[in-house]
């Protein structure tokens, strides 16, 4: 028996005033599954995430997650409902500590004895988190503190992470860290939406990938066809 996808979107529609940033895509996530987007600059990747997190509120269309209508929800009920957003740009809380950043993380939750599990779990994915926790977040590198924007998300123990650019702006070797953890995480589970300007390292981890031209989603496939789809290899993959 086939399950049921954990995330729906039919028709989205995202604008900015009178321009339209998602032009009526539809998509699905399995349970489990690493799923990418990717495609330029501009393209609407970010929006979409911004719509599925509540962070926007759509113009159009259908999001349903675990069979629930949620596309009037408000972010915070998402956050409980397991729906997690890395955004583009880590959005850490640069005076608080790591420590605090990822207690954070675990607001919505009060078991507590599972929460110092994760807390556990999370600084054994990134044990320099747990070396540094007393330190202020402000203060870390752009590759430590998307290590805490990723910890952070995983303390409120998400069935859904989306991932917004996580390689941005990183230097290769904690690109390759960063990756590693990601890679992990699906690997026990977790379902992942990746959305990533290195589409041969996005498509590279996944299982699916969607590439998205102008607000439209134009192509779709297993993600080991995409890497090899002459059109993508030109476009995206500096071929």
């Amino acid at each position: 028996m086939v399950a049921e996808p954990l995330l729906i979107v039919e028709g989205l529609r995202v604008a900015y005033g009178g321009i339209q940033a998602v032009r009526g895509i539809t998509f699905h996530i399995n349970p489990g599954e690493m799923v990418a987007l990717i495609g330029a600059n501009g393209a609407g990747k970010t929006s979409t995430l911004k719509a599925l997190s509540r962070m926007l509120d759509p113009v159009g269309g259908s999001i349903r997650y675990q069979g629930q209508e949620i596309v009037k929800l408000p972010p915070h009920r998402l956050v409980r409902e397991g729906i997690a957003l890395v955004p583009e740009g880590r959005g850490v809380f640069p005076r608080l500590t790591i420590a605090e950043n990822l207690a954070m993380g675990a607001f919505t939750r009060d078991d507590k004895a599972d929460i110092a599990a994760d807390l556990e779990h999370v600084y054994g994915l990134f044990p320099r988190l747990k070396e540094r926790e007393k330190q202020l977040a402000g203060t870390l590198s752009g590759g430590e503190q998307q290590m805490l924007a990723i910890g952070r998300a995983l303390m409120s123990r998400p069935k859904l992470l989306l991932l917004d650019e996580p390689s941005m702006g990183l230097a290769p070797i904690m690109v390759q860290k960063i990756f590693e953890v990601i890679r992990m995480v699906a690997a026990e589970g977790m379902t992942i939406l990746l959305i990533e300007q290195n589409a041969r390292l996005a498509l590279e981890s996944s299982q699916r990938g969607y590439v998205m031209e102008s607000g439209e989603i134009t192509l779709t496939d297993e993600a080991s066809s995409l890497l090899h789809n002459p059109k993508v290899r030109e476009a995206y993959l500096g071929e």
